[in-house]
């Protein structure tokens, strides 16, 4: 869903300093965001990083590698930076700060400042609304509009897709049976009251393709709809769970006939595609449900009820099929971690409370999976995985193993999980002392893993799509995670090779489309005056003092879409008797004298990391140039940069096909073999209701690969011309919608209990139409989710404040 409304959240605890700030660094297109300012705070968390020598305003230069004095070319910028940075005070008792883009390019800012106080049952509190039109740089109070209602900051500051220019905040009004809200048309300039007939438990949630239909589920689980913008409501459906709106003005749901919601497992699945006038059913026995790419996917209670199984559909649930994966566990749980229109990555667990399972890939259609990453990190406790789609270069993903040592290690795939390897040791990082061998040791990225585990990690891996192949990322170099402060690393292709560009923790951010890089080192106990910048990736960095008077620090707020030239510092200050905010606003455009031109650009390669390989570049079937900004051209990509690429077709190689179903490739092999529990067996599987016979050689064609002619192993797919069953969605409810005669129907009951009957002898003869117990987990980490194009599946009860938010379909014991 593509929108251009950001929140940012940030929760500073008595703890720790909370990482979902930009979501580890992007603001996440329609996250909330929260700052909670708190004075204890500050000495209890662990050492921070050194910071390299730094003398007033200087010059940070790598220590080699550097031809000449490149880091000298920018010169004269600390006056004109202080004449563009700009302070605001928000003098009010407000505790939390949530902040909210409005519109792409716009510099509208809403920043709705919180302070309540609980009291028995009963909650005191305030709201300050305040607008900016200048990107931050000020802020006018606009209380007024919203006649100084309290907000209720857990629905967040709802804003329209695309360029609508609409916003809803949700009001705290004690009396009636309903809510308050202030909607508004146009950017924030003005809100009208409505009141709702319903009290929501959830924010309220636009039609991506149709911002004046709105939805919302109250708190007696009823779903109702607005098709002008909030101004009347109508209720459409009794207990509903869960809603989601997919493409076309389509409206999945999840209802219980017998009226809980609490009854996960009997749910049934519901769509209508005409707001409200008409339904359908298109699953039961539900226990949750998600979207993903062009894909729908679907938990399944079993018939005995003890078991789940994912099912897949291509078509808004008009067939489904169930996952075929070739080794499933009786207590194994299923975790969807990224799809798009091509394939989808999915994790499964090992038994036992190992913390690790395998990563399998599927087709394109998202059915049959091959085995893609053996010991994947993914704690079953916690739901944690560092698993990072890297979208800064297509194909490239990064995720942690569990060694069979117990420590943590990094790995990435630059073809969509057909082979993973280590990450390369950085030319300037140094081994430490997690190595054995000095000569043999890589780098390990810091990632959700870390930050649950409370290392010293304010940041997750950040790539931005516009900033080709740039990456930065938190790690530490050796043979494994190292609970030692981390250091900020930068890789300038997607992942190949890296430079170790900041020493110790920082928070960091793109702008520019990568032609600017700021960063701000990460010392909670102390109050910072000084900001970070780069206008060669990395290479260099300058230091500018942006204030006399130091901030204690809370996190970095740019426009989300890394085209923006401004960037705000957020933190507070103390007086006498209180804390207040403030926010610092630095504009960049001024740091550059002109334009880009064709001439600041050079032609790169992607993916080539072997020049003398004719095939050097080729990935997923074609090479791709891209016109990149040369490392030395001081000078601004601008609002309308596009990039520009030039696609060439490749030879099919056994690189382009990943190992098929029922084979995997062994460890520092690239050779596919089949898995040892099913050699000697025919595989066979069940697909749209019919049994096809797989005939391989091993290898099958990676979705979304180009390539043309060359190696093209052998692969058949056999319809053997028998039925058999390819979803547990009990096909007799799916005609709900159609009239007739009941002949059908009858038939159709009795075709199920023939199919019934010989189920066993389909188990036994390894027909891998699901899984035993398949649980798939949707984490809720909202940059995550951006960056992978999942919509996870989401319970109602959300997790407490201050974690990174999990939504789980899972078992109780998953939920420790």
């Amino acid at each position: 869903m593509k929108t251009v409304c950001w929140c940012v959240t940030v929760l500073l605890s008595s703890v720790a300093l909370c990482v979902d700030f930009e979501d580890g660094g992007r603001l996440a297109r329609g996250a909330q965001a929260t700052f909670v300012r708190s004075h204890t705070w500050r000495n209890a968390l662990g050492s921070k990083g050194s910071p390299l020598p730094l003398t007033g305003h200087g010059k940070v230069k790598r220590s080699e590698g550097s031809a000449g004095d490149s880091c000298g070319s920018l010169q004269g910028y600390e006056s004109r930076l202080k004449d563009n940075t700009h302070t605001y005070a928000f003098n009010d008792l407000s505790g939390s700060v949530s902040l909210a883009w409005v519109g792409d390019g716009t510099g509208v800012l809403l920043v709705l400042t919180t302070f309540q106080v609980p009291f028995f049952m009963i909650r005191f509190g305030q709201s300050k609304l305040y607008r900016s039109e200048d990107y931050g740089k000020s802020f006018q109070d606009v209380t007024d509009l919203i006649n100084n209602t309290f907000i209720q900051t857990e629905f967040g500051i709802a804003i329209g897709p695309e360029n609508s220019g609409k916003v809803i905040l949700t009001g705290d009004v004690s009396e009636g049976k309903g809510a308050r809200i202030f909607r508004s048309l146009d950017f924030g300039k003005s809100f009208i009251p409505s009141d709702l007939p319903f009290q929501p438990i959830m924010q309220i949630a636009y039609n991506p393709e149709n911002s004046s239909i709105l939805t919302a589920i109250s708190i007696t689980y009823d779903l109702w709809l607005s098709t002008d913008f909030g101004h009347s409501w109508k209720k459409i459906h009794d207990t509903v769970c869960l809603v989601k709106w997919g493409s076309a003005d389509t409206l999945f749901f999840t209802s219980n006939p017998n009226g809980s919601c609490s009854d996960k497992g009997m749910l049934e699945l519901r769509k209508t595609s005409d707001f409200g006038q008409s339904f359908k059913t298109i699953g039961s026995r539900i226990y949750s449900f998600g979207l993903g790419g062009r894909f729908i996917f679907a938990s399944v209670m079993s018939a005995t009820g003890s078991t789940r199984m994912i099912h897949v559909s291509v078509n808004k649930g008009e067939v489904w099929n169930m996952a075929q994966l070739p080794t499933v566990g009786h207590e194994q749980f299923y975790s969807i971690l990224a799809a798009n229109d091509d394939m989808v990555f999915m994790h499964v667990d090992e038994p036992g409370d190992s913390g690790m399972g395998t990563i399998y890939v599927s087709d394109d259609r998202g059915i049959v999976f091959s085995k893609s990453l053996e010991r994947h990190l993914y704690t079953s406790t916690g739901g944690d995985t560092d698993f990072t789609n890297v979208t800064s270069l297509r194909g490239v993903y990064m995720t942690s193993v569990l060694a069979q040592d117990g420590s943590v290690q990094t790995v990435v795939t630059f073809d969509q999980g057909g082979k993973w390897r280590p990450l390369q040791k950085p030319w300037n990082g140094e081994c430490d002392s997690t190595t054995g061998d000095p000569d043999r040791c890589s780098l390990h990225i810091h990632a959700s893993y870390s930050t649950s585990m409370m290392l010293n990690v304010p940041m997750l891996p950040l790539t931005e799509p516009n900033a080709v192949g740039l990456i930065l990322a938190h790690g530490s170099v050796g043979n494994a995670v190292s609970v030692l402060s981390p250091d900020v690393f930068v890789s300038d292709d997607g992942g190949y090779t890296w430079s170790r560009a900041l020493k110790g923790p920082h928070h960091y951010s793109i702008l520019d489309s990568g032609g600017l890089l700021v960063a701000v080192e990460h010392t909670p106990a102390q109050p910072i005056y000084q900001i970070k910048f780069s206008t060669d990736e990395g290479q260099c960095w300058h230091v500018f003092n942006f204030t006399d008077e130091p901030i204690y620090f809370t996190g970095l707020a740019s426009e989300p879409g890394a085209r923006s030239m401004n960037v705000s510092l957020w933190g507070y200050r103390e007086s006498m008797l209180s804390q207040y905010w403030v926010s610092v606003t630095i504009d960049f455009k001024q740091l550059f004298s002109r334009d880009c031109g064709e001439e600041d650009y050079v032609q790169w390669l992607a993916h080539s990391d072997d020049t003398s390989n004719p095939a050097d570049g080729c990935l997923l079937g074609y090479k791709e140039k891209l016109l990149r900004l040369r490392k030395d051209s001081v000078c601004w990509n601008g609002r309308d940069y596009i990039i520009t690429k030039q696609p060439t077709p490749c030879p099919c190689t056994l690189d382009d096909f990943q190992c098929d179903f029922g084979f995997y490739r062994a460890e520092n092999s690239s050779e596919c073999v089949e898995q040892p529990d099913l050699k000697g067996h025919t595989l066979e599987f069940c697909l749209h209701g019919r049994k096809e016979q797989l005939q391989t050689s091993g290898y099958r064609k990676i979705p979304g690969d180009r390539c043309e002619g060359g190696t093209m192993p052998e692969r058949r797919v056999i319809d053997l011309s028998k039925k058999c069953v390819s979803n547990l969605l009990r096909p007799e409810l799916l005609s709900e919608a159609h009239s007739g005669s009941s002949a059908p129907v009858i038939a159709v009951v009795i075709i199920v209990l023939l199919i019934g009957a010989v189920a066993g002898v389909l188990l036994i003869k390894k027909y891998v139409c699901g899984g035993r117990f398949l649980v798939h987990r949707y984490s809720e980490m909202q940059r995550h989710v951006e960056a992978n194009g999942i919509e996870g599946v989401d319970d109602l009860d959300v997790t407490e404040a201050g974690k990174t938010h999990y939504n789980d379909d899972s078992d109780e014991d998953l939920l420790a």
